[in-house]
């Protein structure tokens, strides 16, 4: 593609003695550059592209693109490397994006469920829809692991063009405010935006929550419609910037709110009036956060077009998602479960959604990722301790930092008393687990989900919790 018509897109102006230049690919990691490519110079958090540009001329780059005026030959600046290599992706990719209908949904938890639900209500009406999120990216019958919950512009694009090449007319994708901050969508029509929650998480990356609410904000700025959950405090910053709102609810008044709420063990039901005409919701996943997420996925889909009836079959015949409260195949006389929850809010919903339909004790065990915000750790540690009848304190991700300092922070938010423990090696704390479980209690393996890894300061390592609680069994037996 010529330099010109990547740029046509930027509200940007090309030198003429470059703007024929044939360009093969977009590149902002200068270890990717191939021949003959634009290399797009960004300012990161740990290193600045800007000092990669001879590295990237060198490797075949064609033409690089920056903030600062490092070179005079085949170098051009630009106000923005961020919203430029958006842009630049977008023309690029042959404008996709344009020709998609993409739902964004922001929230601190439930993206990943509700996006699925969305997904699984379209389809069933027949829609062809693509998927990028936290679990996994969906390209048609094609499963591809997500390195981040929203992925870099560049990457973004090319999956759009994949699944529109593809056939799907729409796409659902988990939209993080870290990727709203950076500039990883910009430039995209919504043509709904979707709002949760928010509650405390990513404070090292926003420092406040009012920082955090403004990113989230971003969303319905750019979206046609807005589905905004009106329970949430965060909610009227919301609805700052949005458009034609449809709102929901469990206890204020809204446009879809949900009445008549039973919660059972192996799901929750519910009706709900879409513009008079009353429906009976019901979905196979426990717990009043399953509530929420039904109402932002109708919410969502109702946005989109779809009827009530469209609805009410597409949530009764959806299932859950892995690592969201999956129940792990024991054939032990106690439950083993599964769940991402990493934030307080999150712990606190499958700990009460766990404790409304077990019939013995609730044991959980949990740690909080390294490098990460450690505000919310003494959060989490009294969270646990006050709905749980056992806590098993252990390492998740640790990253960088040792994984005792991070359970001493969890602890500090705990009273004494002989109800937790402290087990650093998450293998041998589920082996505790295991063996301190009796029959009709509920074990809550919160944290992980669908991960099938553990980061540590000296790499990364294979650990799916489905494999270890079979192999811990297996040894046990």
């Amino acid at each position: 593609m010529r330099l010109k018509d990547i740029f046509a897109g930027t509200d940007l102006k090309v030198d003429e003695v470059l703007e024929s230049v044939d360009i093969t690919d977009i590149c902002y990691d200068s270890r990717r550059v191939t021949k003959n490519s634009l290399f797009v110079a960004i300012k990161g958090f740990k290193s600045d592209g800007h000092q990669f540009i001879e590295k990237a001329f060198a490797a075949g780059a064609k033409v690089v693109v920056g903030e600062e005026a490092r070179c005079e030959n085949n170098y051009i600046k630009v106000p923005d490397s961020r919203k430029f290599l958006a842009m630049a992706s977008k023309s690029f990719f042959d404008n996709t994006a344009d020709k998609l209908k993409i739902v964004g949904i922001r929230g601190t938890n439930g993206k990943t469920t509700t996006s699925y639900l969305i997904k699984q209500i379209l389809e069933l009406k027949g829609k062809k829809c693509g998927l990028i999120g936290t679990n996994q990216i969906l390209i048609g019958d094609e499963a591809i692991d997500s390195e981040r919950t929203t992925p870099e512009s560049r990457e973004l694009h090319e999956l759009f063009k994949k699944m529109y090449d593809g056939g799907a007319e729409y796409v659902v994708m988990e939209v993080s405010s870290h990727s709203l901050e950076l500039d990883r969508v910009y430039g995209i029509q919504f043509e709904v935006g979707i709002f949760s929650n928010l509650t405390q998480d990513h404070l090292d990356f926003h420092e406040t929550m009012e920082n955090y609410a403004k990113a989230k904000a971003k969303l319905f700025t750019m979206s046609k419609t807005a589905a905004i959950n009106v329970d949430d405090e965060y909610s009227s910053v919301m609805l700052e910037g949005a458009k034609n709102v449809v709102t929901y609810s469990i206890e204020k008044p809204s446009d879809l709110k949900a009445e008549d709420i039973k919660l059972r063990e192996r799901g929750i039901a519910f009706s709900v009036s879409f513009n008079g005409e009353e429906r009976l919701i019901r979905l196979s996943i426990p717990g009043q956060f399953s509530v929420y997420n039904a109402l932002a996925a109708a919410s969502g889909a109702y946005c989109l077009g779809m009827s009530g009836e469209d609805i009410e079959k597409g949530l009764v015949i959806a299932r859950g998602v892995k690592g969201r409260l999956e129940v792990v195949p024991t054939l032990t006389p106690y439950t083993v479960i599964i769940d991402y929850a990493h934030t307080p809010d999150g712990l606190e919903n499958v700990i009460k959604a766990v404790r409304g339909f077990a019939r013995g004790r609730v044991i959980t065990l949990f740690g909080c990722g390294g490098d990460r915000d450690n505000k919310k750790r003494p959060i989490m540690g009294s969270i646990a301790q006050s709905l749980s009848d056992y806590v098993i304190v252990t390492s998740d991700n640790p990253r960088g930092e040792e994984p005792t300092t991070i359970m001493k922070h969890i602890v500090a938010g705990m009273e004494n008393g002989d109800n937790y423990i402290c087990i650093e090696n998450r293998r041998e704390a589920i082996a505790y687990a295991l063996d301190y479980a009796a029959e009709g209690d509920v074990i809550i393996l919160a944290g992980k989900g669908h991960e099938t890894y553990q980061i540590f300061k000296e790499g990364t390592i294979h650990f799916d919790e489905r494999e270890v609680v079979k192999e811990c069994l297996k040894q046990k037996n």
